[in-house]
């Protein structure tokens, strides 16, 4: 109601000094909420190391999907702020903005100005119920058939002592945890994008195969898109984008974005990690232009499963011994590992399968050729069927069922 109040505030007093007063004055509430429910304990512990405090550590209870409203509150305000669209005057659609379940929890970042339209009058016909089923069987599936198998391997790996970790197992543990991380958060967007569709509503797409990126940049292009589109938009440019300052620029929204992942000095260093890697690539941008795909590529996977560590590790400690594996372990290969490999060599096919940019090799000819094929249209029931038993199954036989992004 606050928010909706003083977008109401904004648009009658716009283009005086009233619209920036109360722009201003809603940002910095919204922002001071999110730092005392999410990084009160954070700052505290810090501070307790400096001097002792006269109040107790703050508790850790988060408000349900506060990292992600906040955002889209922010956006909403400076939106009407600059006139690209005009506030909402029913609260009750407001309300149902902020709080739309399909992505309150873990997702996308959900733009006013993308759903205006829908927030006001919405349309569901058999071809949306049909691609919001689709859409959804799909996400569970990438999220129980591969997130959850993943992060049985994670846990083997990388939760255990690294006294007898090989550098062979440092690496699959790393990596099973890049393929955790990205088939539970884009299959549950992939579910959130779905539901959505049940109800009339598009959301934009959150991830566009990550994973076949060419460089760090292309990879975060790809990676969690509304998020990045949000620091671009509402931090980078403001700041002077490309045309001042531009290396600044870069690391101060990529430390806000370790910042926002979680209150812990490793994603400030994973951030940190990740603008000096950005500005690497700028520097020799044209050098890398001229260098082979397959190297770019390779490059890039390297680096960001290397960057999961970073992630992974809230722990300093543990995460140096884990790197020191990673690069100079003289451990053995550990019995259980040959048997982890050969026992997963479908679903490692399954992986690779899920990871190519099928939509980006075929050509338009060739996606409206196969969208109109009988058979397709016969075949996707079949398949959405198959997949959801596949989930259904799993999720009865585990009792593993984590939401990574939950977290966040």
């Amino acid at each position: 109601m606050f928010d909706y109040t003083m977008a109401l505030l904004v648009e009658r007093w716009r283009g005086r000094a009233g619209a920036k007063i109360a722009v201003t004055f809603s940002v910095i509430v919204n922002i001071a909420l999110l730092i005392a429910y999410k990084y009160g304990g954070f700052i505290h512990d810090n501070l307790s190391y400096l001097f002792p405090l006269p109040f107790e550590r703050p508790t850790n209870s988060l408000p349900v999907g506060i990292s992600f409203y906040t955002f889209m509150v922010i956006s909403y305000m400076v939106d009407v702020y600059k006139g690209e669209l005009k506030a909402q005057k029913n609260p009750l659609n407001f309300l149902m903005f902020i709080s739309l379940f399909q992505h309150l929890v873990a997702g996308p970042i959900v733009r006013y100005k993308h759903i205006s339209d829908q927030v006001d009058s919405r349309t569901v016909n058999w071809q949306t119920l049909s691609d919001g089923v689709s859409r959804f069987c799909l996400g569970l599936f990438k999220k129980v058939v591969i997130a959850n198998v993943a992060g049985v391997l994670v846990k083997k790996y990388l939760d255990v002592g690294f006294d007898d970790l090989s550098t062979y197992e440092a690496w699959f543990g790393i990596t099973m945890f890049s393929i955790q991380l990205y088939f539970d958060f884009s299959g549950y967007s992939d579910m959130a994008i779905g539901l959505a569709k049940l109800f009339g509503f598009h959301f934009d797409e959150n991830f566009r195969h990550p994973y076949a990126a060419i460089s760090v940049a292309d990879f975060y292009r790809r990676w969690h898109i509304s998020l990045g589109k949000f620091f671009r938009d509402y931090v980078y440019i403001p700041l002077g984008g490309n045309r001042n300052l531009q290396f600044r620029n870069i690391m101060i929204v990529w430390l806000l974005t370790g910042i926002w992942h979680g209150a812990s000095w490793n994603f400030a260093l994973w951030g940190f990690y990740f603008g000096c890697l950005m500005i690497i690539e700028k520097i020799f941008e044209k050098f890398l232009a001229k260098t082979p795909r397959a190297i770019r590529h390779m490059y890039t996977l390297i680096l960001i499963v290397f960057s999961r560590a970073i992630f992974y590790f809230t722990d300093f400690g543990k995460l140096k011994l884990f790197v020191a594996n990673l690069f100079s372990s003289d451990n053995p290969v550990g019995v259980g590992f040959a048997t982890d490999l050969m026992e997963h060599v479908f679903w490692f096919v399954l992986v690779i399968l899920f990871c190519i940019p099928w939509d980006e090799i075929y050509t338009k000819e060739t996606k409206v050729a196969l969208t109109a094929n009988r058979f397709y249209q016969y075949s996707q029931p079949a398949l959405n069927f198959i997949m959801l038993f596949l989930a259904t199954l799993l999720l009865v036989n585990s009792t593993y069922n984590p939401f990574l992004y939950t977290r966040f």
